[in-house]
């Protein structure tokens, strides 16, 4: 398809979308590094009743797409000559209590290091804010137990990308921030990209900076998660950084992007490297190379990108270098992860020269008042079988006239009432409902988050 028919089709999409008021971000699409989208819609600041709105230049909270950048900073110690992927992390972090982790498994997701997130929302003092040596620190006192031995198995790991930025710090000798700005961001022209931690250090960041906003149906709007209780850890993780904390533009991104195919920037045996998939221990493999997800389409071909998510913030960088074609996705205020998954989907259709279904919104819920005495019953332990290790546990209980769940990683959901049995959460956009077995003496609960939902039986403690 012939660049200005992707522009109409395109023009078309997103003029739907403006006009379903659902959608608050940037969204660029370029074609060999010519934009062909680019647009900006809703809100960058709510301010005492005003409102600024987006723009191109708009930055944003990367969230996890900051793992691709780190994973750089860590490449380039690599082409320096300072590091190899396969050098024990014990050579610069010695106090580590766990044994056999290199480099490669760190970038790779198969180091089997614990959360660090669920180890503070049971440890940390939620007063306080937290940095990098905080999360070794917490690691080496309560050293929680390994998800596995080091490349036995792939997990996403928060923990391995914290300590990779440590990595950076002791080997270059310069803070995670000047490193990546000396390395990367100056030579690309990248001027409005940034390491930030905006609450823990409130200096003053360039003009259009998006705030990271949720929408929360009692407020019938979008707040701050600083003002949402069960999103404290928002502000005590304010002060760590490798697996987020990298704050940038959509152009900026495309910039990057364009260095990533140059031979200067990048050597192609390297390149050739992270875009590959990684092997376990058992010769399995798994699709994700060093810092970035893979993907092959039988149209688009091979793809490489990353995804970021944190409360405010829901960011995509997408990479089709099979066709060199670029989709960068930036929102401050994500009212529903399955809406912007239809919106891939429609802008990859265009990409594909196929007819492109408009996304839909999600329904408005009506919210009713909740019924202390009726919710009674429904309070208590509920235990998730998981095929693929323990049971999860979860708790359901009442805190200032509000249902809450907590997570078994510390995590506090809050379930706003449909009915006296059916429930909401808004952070995963997703309905729980509460069912009396069949002999009507114990409590499911039956969690709709996936095409086959989830049911917990409740414990009965003695």
């Amino acid at each position: 398809m012939k660049k200005e028919e992707l522009e109409q089709q395109f023009t078309s999409l997103f003029t739907e979308v403006k006009n379903q008021g659902f959608f608050n971000g940037v969204v660029l699409v370029a074609v060999q590094g010519e934009p062909v989208l680019c647009e900006a819609i809703g809100i960058a600041e709510y301010n005492d009743g005003n409102r600024r709105y987006l723009t191109r230049g708009s930055m944003f909270e990367l969230a996890s797409v900051s793992k691709p950048i780190t994973a750089l900073g860590i490449v380039f110690l690599q082409q320096q000559g300072r590091l190899n992927w396969d050098d024990p992390i014990a050579n610069w972090i010695p106090e580590l209590p766990y044994s056999g982790i290199t480099v490669r498994h760190l970038l790779c997701h198969t180091s089997g290091l614990p959360d660090y997130i669920e180890l503070f929302a049971k440890k940390w003092d939620p007063m306080r804010y937290a940095c990098n040596e905080d999360v070794l620190r917490m690691l080496i006192k309560h050293q929680p137990e390994p998800l596995f031995a080091p490349n036995e198995n792939w997990q996403y790991s928060n923990t391995g990308y914290i300590l990779l930025a440590i990595l950076i710090e002791r080997i270059s000798g310069q803070s995670y921030g000047d490193f990546l700005d000396e390395q990367i961001f100056q030579s690309l022209g990248m001027k409005r990209t940034l390491v930030y931690n905006r609450r823990v250090d409130p200096r003053d960041v360039p003009n259009d900076y998006a705030f990271g906003y949720v929408y929360r149906i009692e407020h019938d709007g979008y707040v701050l998660p600083d003002e949402t209780p069960e999103l404290n850890y928002v502000k005590y993780l304010d002060g760590l950084q490798g697996d987020g904390m990298v704050n940038s533009t959509a152009d900026d991104l495309l910039r990057l992007d364009r260095a990533l195919y140059d031979d200067n920037f990048l050597s192609p045996i390297v390149r050739q490297l992270i875009f590959s998939p990684i092997t376990m221990n058992n010769g399995e493999t798994f699709d994700y190379g060093m810092g970035w997800l893979l993907e092959d389409d039988e149209q688009l071909g091979k793809s490489v990108h990353h995804t970021g998510g944190w409360p405010g913030y829901s960011t995509l960088f997408k990479r089709y270098i099979d066709r060199d074609l670029t989709l960068i996705m930036l929102q401050n205020g994500e009212r529903n992860y399955a809406y912007t998954q239809q919106l891939v989907n429609s802008i990859e259709q265009i990409m594909r020269g196929e007819a492109y279904a408009v996304p839909k919104p999600l329904e408005s819920k009506i919210i009713i008042p909740l019924d202390l005495k009726k919710i009674e019953i429904l309070l208590g332990k509920y235990r998730f079988a998981n095929e693929q290790g323990d049971p999860v546990d979860v708790e359901v209980f009442v805190e200032q006239d509000k249902l809450y769940m907590k997570m078994e990683n510390g995590m506090v959901l809050k379930l706003l009432p449909l009915s006296s049995t059916r429930y909401y959460e808004e952070q995963t956009a997703t309905e729980l409902e509460f069912r009396s077995d069949e002999g009507g003496k114990g409590m499911r609960l039956i969690w709709h988050s996936n095409p086959e939902p989830e049911i917990a039986e409740r414990v009965v403690i003695d």
